[in-house]
């Protein structure tokens, strides 16, 4: 079993910047692939950015050039820095950690942006 903990959420005005964490309990870290997840009221979950392994990363059209996720494999824990922060953005937001056939999620973080 592989626990992922999320923080890093909260309330911020439009245009300010936050940086979510997530850490997990795995020793085969760097093995997976590290994903971020996120889910507004009333609507699919969605893939916002993706490190697939060896500095490759994804990232959604919606948020190219605002974010970017980064990992830090010694210390088992992946990192998204958002900037530019949009009313749109707000959303609970996952980490989610997957290997071959194994997928964990964290329980997921508030993200709020308002006035």
């Amino acid at each position: 079993q592989v626990q992922l903990v999320e923080s890093g959420g909260g309330l911020v005005q439009p245009g300010g910047s936050l940086r979510l964490s997530c850490a997990a309990s795995t020793s085969i870290f760097s093995a997976g692939v590290m994903d971020w997840y996120r889910q507004a009221p009333g609507k699919e979950r969605e893939l916002v950015a993706s490190y697939i392994s060896g500095g490759s990363t994804n990232y959604a059209d919606s948020v190219k050039g605002r974010f970017t996720i980064s990992r830090d494999n010694a210390k088992r824990t992946v990192y998204l820095q958002m900037n530019s922060l949009k009313p749109e953005d707000t959303a609970v937001y996952y980490c989610n950690w997957r290997h071959y056939t194994l997928t964990y999620w964290g329980q997921g973080t508030q993200v709020t942006v308002s006035s």
